[in-house]
């Protein structure tokens, strides 16, 4: 090996403990540690994609001047910029700064469209993460528990890449065809995961499409719950807790039962424009606050 070599291998290591330091100094990898401190203290994060049509500083400054604790940034769903565009062009440290410079913690990074691998090693650099994802269908349509079996045995490489930057992977229950759909799904999910770094990200929208209790799906998944969508099934704005017709307050106290270690993410899909979105995003905010205060620190 030249010198020349191994001094460029040293400036790179310690680059890239440099950013990790930086990262860990405003509590980037410490929003996803969480604590079982009682009372359960609630935090709220917002997803990037309910501002996908502003750059991704611009959504940052949206998201944080709505006094969210921390942010989910998404990669490409419906040509949501942001993720890449911290890949590509911010890098690590440019988006450590970015957060900084806000007092926004990062949270997660959501990679439906991409894959985690492909934004692993940046999670890590900035001081790590959850990254959600979805799960796919059966492999045995007759056979849940071999289906799910197979599924956790192919998220191996993956959680290798979560070991090695400090980082979650939470799988999103999705209603239709997908492995993880319905309760039943999600026990098996529960039973048969004993990975540490392996969880659940629970939508709400598709338990109740399925006519499925979300407070049960809460304390199926328990310790397992990596990621929770504050998001109710109904149209438009209404999909936000606080503006539909969801009594939220419930899900809130199975999420102190069970100790939830993450920040709660208000969430919609097709988001109306900036203002507007700033607008119901902040009575689902106050919603969930004084939800919080009425059933759980009060």
């Amino acid at each position: 090996m030249s010198s020349a070599t191994s001094t460029r291998r040293d400036f790179l290591r310690r680059s890239s403990a440099t950013i990790a330091e930086m990262a860990g100094a405003f509590g980037l990898s410490r929003i996803c540690r969480g604590s079982d401190a009682s009372p359960w203290k609630m935090r709220l994060a917002c997803s990037s994609i309910n501002f996908s049509s502003l750059p991704i500083e611009q959504a940052v400054e949206r998201i944080a001047g709505l006094g969210f604790d921390a942010i989910d940034v998404w990669s490409a769903y419906v040509g949501c910029p942001h993720l890449d565009d911290a890949l590509n062009r911010l890098g690590a440290d440019g988006l450590v700064e970015l957060l900084k410079k806000h007092k926004l913690d990062l949270y997660s990074f959501s990679v439906y469209v991409g894959g985690y691998a492909r934004y692993a090693e940046l999670l890590g650099k900035v001081g790590g993460g959850v990254a959600v994802r979805g799960s796919g269908r059966f492999s045995d349509p007759d056979d849940l528990t071999k289906s799910m079996k197979q599924f956790l045995e192919g998220l191996k490489p993956e959680l290798e890449l979560a070991e090695k930057y400090d980082s979650y992977l939470a799988i999103e229950n999705h209603s239709g065809k997908s492995l993880l759909n319905f309760m039943d799904s999600i026990k098996a999910f529960t039973d048969l995961n004993d990975h540490p770094r392996l969880g659940i990200a629970l939508a709400p929208y598709h338990i109740q499409i399925n006519g499925e209790s979300v407070e049960e799906a809460i304390k199926t998944c328990g310790k397992q719950l990596l990621f929770f969508y504050a998001w109710q099934h109904a149209p438009g704005t209404g999909q936000l807790p606080g503006i539909g017709p969801t009594d939220c307050r419930p899900w809130l106290k199975a999420l102190a039962e069970v100790k939830f270690r993450y920040p709660v993410t208000p969430f919609m899909h097709h988001e109306p424009e900036p203002d507007e979105m700033a607008e119901v995003m902040a009575k689902s905010r106050d919603y969930l606050k004084s939800s919080y205060s009425a059933t759980v620190s009060g």
